[in-house]
């Protein structure tokens, strides 16, 4: 679904991703890892169009989207959350999935005034869906809550919801263990596997939570300083040399040798 070839971003004389090339296949849940500073949420941020590239190309379903801007990817299914969850704090869990879809009639003035029928059938219809997102996810009991109340677990969470009221293609989720507890993770790894089981979503996951990504990625990249290192299973990066010191650390490494 998604090719990337021989990507460069640089800033100045700093390479932030360095000629990676990878491929995320559709349907798949891919993880990647990596230290920190060895260029993953720059490559996300490329993909995602939040950046233009220094060089090299991206494909998504064999057509280049290389520096499209973000709403152009949304409305071709490729959405990105980040690491830090972006909500309307004074709104209500439900009103912050309503606010997604584009092109809505109320959007235009003389639509507001004109179509007002129409307004309320599609404002009916989002949060007719948006209940049905919050029921999928497990967290209606937060429907009328103010998304800035929310923990961090439940903002994730919101996160993954907006992504559903878009039917995306691809998701592209920075960090979605950060600051999350083990028992709302576990919910959100719940989901993630249900969206791709049940509805054909494709995800790419940064994360430095192992056994989160052991047990939800297949196949797993890892990257450092800015190139990727290695592709395979969870079990086969744990075991190679390479990611061992590169990523894992010596002591690890060690550890396992004595």
């Amino acid at each position: 679904m998604i090719r990337v070839d021989n990507l460069h971003k640089h800033f100045g004389g700093f390479h932030a991703v360095d000629g990676a090339s990878l491929e995320i296949a559709e349907g798949s849940i891919t993880g990647l890892i990596g230290p920190n500073g060895a260029g993953k949420t720059t490559l996300f941020n490329v993909i995602a169009g939040r950046l233009p590239p220094t060089s090299g190309a991206v494909f998504m379903d064999g057509e280049e989207i290389t520096g499209l801007p973000p709403h152009d990817l949304f409305h071709k299914g490729l959405l990105r959350t980040f690491q830090i969850a972006h909500e309307f704090s004074s709104m209500s869990v439900l009103e912050n999935l309503m606010m997604v879809p584009g092109s809505q009639t109320g959007e235009s003035i003389w639509s507001a005034w004109v179509h007002r029928g129409r307004i309320r059938a599609e404002e009916k219809a989002l949060a007719e869906k948006a209940r049905e997102v919050l029921d999928f996810l497990t967290i209606s009991h937060l429907t009328d809550e103010k998304a800035g109340n929310l923990s961090g677990g439940q903002k994730k969470l919101l996160e993954l919801g907006r992504t559903m009221m878009v039917d995306a293609k691809i998701v592209f989720l920075d960090e979605v263990g950060a600051g999350v507890n083990r028992t709302l993770l576990g919910t959100i790894g719940d989901a993630i596997q249900r969206l791709n089981a049940e509805r054909g979503y494709t995800f790419c996951i940064i994360e430095h939570d192992m056994d989160f990504i052991s047990r939800l990625c297949d196949p797993v990249i890892v990257m450092a300083e800015g190139k990727v290192l290695a592709t395979g299973t969870s079990s086969e990066i744990l075991e190679n040399e390479a990611v061992i010191e590169a990523y894992l650390g010596r002591g690890l490494k060690n550890k396992g040798a004595a």
